[in-house]
C-alpha cells in the first residue's frame, strides 16, 4: 500500500485519529496530495432515465474515491504516528514479562528536575531512560554526564524535537545526527537508542536511524505529564496502560517527561512526584529495566 518513503506531509486533514503523545492529531493533518477523482464524460444530450443513471454513477464514484482516501490517509497515520504501529519498520517497544516495566524520560535534560529524578532513582537503586534533546545537552553537558554516571541509559530525541514526518529526509538525518553529535561530545561514547518526537517516523527517518546505529524505541503506556496535571492523575494514566499491557501479556515500556521542547527550566515536579509513588507502589512487583533489554533478547520476545 505504502512505497518506501514519502514526501513531508502538507495539508490540513480534519478525519478524527488516535492522539500520540503531544496530542499531535488535536488540530489533524493531511498525508499527502491526491488526483481528482475520473468521472464518466456525459454525451452531448441525456434523457431523464440516462441522466439519473449518471448521476449514480459518479455519486458511486466520489464516495468510493473519497472511501479509498480516507482508508489511505487512516493507514499512513496510523504507521507513521501510532507508538505501537510497526508498518514501516521493526521498533522497540516491551517485552513478554507483564512485569518488567521501563521508566523513560523525554525532553530533557532539565534543571532543577532531572537532578531530582536522579536522586530519587538512586535512592531505589532503579535504572532509567532519559531520551534527551541535542540543544539543551549542548547548554547543560554536566546534566547529561549525571545521567550517565547514575548508570542510565541514554538516547537521542533529536537535536531540536521537531515531529520528522513533517521534515525532509535531508533535514530529519540532520536532527538526527545534530544529537548524536551532541550527547558523544557530552560523554564521549556512542548513543544506540533513539526516541522521535511525538512518535513521528517515515521509512526515510528510520533508515537514517539505522545508518547512524540507532534503534528506534517507543512506549506503550504514559503519564500524558506534558499536561499541568497532578502527580496523582499521571499516575492514574500510567497504571492504566499497565493494566492494559498486562491483559496483553507484556511488560510496560511508561512514557514520562523530565523537560519540555520550550527550553530548559520546565517545571516537571509532578512528575517526579509521581515517578516516587510509582517506585514506592511497585518496589518488590515489578522489575525496572531499560529498553536495551528488550532490544537484545531473541526476536519474538520483545
Amino acid at each position: 500500500l505504502f512505497p518506501a518513503s514519502f514526501p513531508p506531509l502538507s495539508r490540513p486533514f480534519s478525519a478524527p485519529f488516535p492522539a500520540s503523545s503531544c496530542s499531535v492529531f488535536a488540530s489533524g493533518i493531511c498525508l499527502f496530495k491526491h488526483p481528482k477523482p475520473s468521472l464518466p464524460k456525459p454525451p452531448g444530450r441525456l434523457l431523464a432515465a440516462d441522466s439519473s443513471k449518471l448521476g449514480s454513477v459518479m455519486l458511486k464514484t466520489l464516495l468510493s474515491s473519497g472511501a479509498a482516501l480516507s482508508l489511505a490517509v487512516g493507514g499512513y497515520a496510523y504507521a507513521a504516528m501510532w507508538p505501537a504501529s510497526q508498518m514501516f519498520g521493526r521498533t522497540i517497544i516491551a517485552g513478554a514479562d507483564p512485569n518488567e516495566f521501563a521508566l523513560t524520560y523525554d525532553d530533557g535534560p532539565n534543571d532543577p528536575h532531572t537532578y531530582r529524578l536522579l536522586d530519587l532513582l538512586a535512592r531505589h537503586q532503579v535504572r532509567a531512560t532519559f531520551f534527551v534533546i541535542g540543544r539543551f545537552v549542548r547548554q547543560r553537558p554536566e546534566i547529561a554526564r549525571a545521567i550517565a554516571a547514575g548508570g542510565h541509559l541514554i538516547g537521542n530525541h533529536t537535536m531540536t524535537h521537531p515531529l520528522l514526518v513533517l521534515r525532509s529526509p535531508a533535514e530529519a538525518r540532520r536532527e538526527l545526527a545534530g544529537c548524536n553529535a551532541a550527547i558523544e561530545d557530552a560523554l564521549g561514547q556512542p548513543v544506540r537508542f533513539f526516541r522521535p518526537p511525538h512518535g513521528g517516523r517515515r521509512p526515510d527517518v528510520l533508515r537514517a536511524a539505522r545508518e547512524l546505529g540507532l534503534s528506534p524505541v517507543m512506549w506503550n503506556a504514559m503519564g500524558y505529564d506534558w499536561r499541568p496535571v497532578a502527580a496523582q492523575q499521571i499516575v492514574a494514566h500510567v497504571e492504566e496502560g499497565i493494566a492494559t499491557n498486562r491483559r496483553r501479556g507484556a511488560g510496560s515500556n511508561i512514557l514520562l517527561h523530565d523537560g519540555g521542547q520550550a527550553g530548559i527550566g520546565q517545571d516537571r515536579a509532578a512528575t517526579v512526584e509521581a515517578t516516587a509513588l510509582l517506585l514506592e507502589k511497585y518496589a518488590g512487583r515489578a522489575r525496572f529495566v531499560t529498553p536495551d533489554v528488550w532490544a537484545f533478547r531473541a526476536p519474538g520476545k520483545a
